[in-house]
């Protein structure tokens, strides 16, 4: 169920996304990739081992809650005081290839990353989800592109660099991936 609520926002981001990448020759296909990272500092305000949420206010006195998932080790180290930075970076890539070099369908990856013994705890952990869909029909006068997803639901977007409907073709995959990372990290008392 979740992936069929991520095709069509995937979708609409990459109608969203910035014009793609200088093409090299006529028979290259369009990519590109956006990317936005939001850092945070803060001071644990609260730690609740059994139910594993660590309770934060940044430094501009925002307060959160977060869930830090089972996997990561050292969350008993976590003390009311001690400074942490919190990143997130979601991302989403885009390439156009050609019908020979693959199918339609949806993959998912999750990978985490884990301080090593001795390090300060904390750790990252990424979730990525790959949609691959058919290009069905386009229209270079009006500027859009027809996909059908992998289960043959078909959307018509905007194309935000027009000129790229001149490298694709009826049959061609359009492969959308996006991602996130989350980042958890003890920083030292003295360290802005």
């Amino acid at each position: 169920m979740r992936n069929l609520l991520v095709l069509p926002a995937a979708l609409a981001l990459l109608a969203a996304c910035a014009t793609t990448t200088p093409l090299q020759s006529s028979d290259e296909k369009p990519s590109g990739r956006e990317q936005q990272v939001v850092e945070m500092r803060a001071v644990v305000t609260g730690v609740d081992q059994p139910h594993r949420l660590l309770a934060l206010q940044s430094d501009d006195g925002g307060k959160t809650v977060l869930p830090i998932a089972a996997e990561f080790r050292d969350f008993d180290k976590l003390r009311v005081g001690d400074p942490v930075v919190v990143s997130y970076t979601e991302a989403i890539a885009w390439n156009v290839k050609p019908a020979q070099e693959g199918a339609p369908g949806v993959s998912s990856r999750e990978s985490l990353t884990n301080p090593k013994p001795g390090e300060a705890p904390g750790g990252a952990m990424e979730r990525s989800i790959t949609i691959t869909a058919a290009i069905v029909a386009f229209d270079r006068e009006r500027g859009t592109v027809t996909l059908a997803g992998p289960q043959g639901a078909q959307q018509t977007l905007k194309a935000r660099n027009p000129a790229d409907l001149d490298h694709v073709r009826v049959g061609d995959l359009v492969e959308i991936t996006y991602s996130e990372t989350r980042a958890l990290a003890l920083r030292p008392a003295g360290q802005k």
